[in-house]
């Protein structure tokens, strides 16, 4: 059970693939157009059911409850030592301009 007033996360489908518009590429058009959202929990729940959540600006959205205390969760990737040789490069050119 998650308690009322605990930060969460919920999804909420916008648009089924039958209703998204007719000039998407075909592999976005196959896919629901989805709305994920953090907000405080209104009412004590479970993963998976229907709730109402109260934003950060105190909008009200309701969806499907997929997760408490949700975190940043992406980076910037692996170390790439070519990017390391291209900034020493691009350098050197604009230190050569002055």
């Amino acid at each position: 059970m998650i308690k009322k007033g605990s930060w969460v996360r919920i999804k909420k489908v916008i648009l089924r693939p039958e209703e998204r518009a007719d000039n998407l590429p075909l592999d976005t058009k196959l896919v629901p157009l989805v709305m994920w959202t953090k907000g405080y929990l209104l009412e004590d729940s479970k993963l998976g059911e229907l709730v109402q959540i109260k934003t950060a600006i105190n909008r009200s959205e309701e969806g499907i409850l997929v997760e408490e205390s949700p975190t940043f969760r992406h980076d910037y990737g692996d170390f790439v030592m070519e990017i390391l040789k291209i900034r020493e490069i691009v350098k050197g050119e604009l230190d050569n301009e002055e």
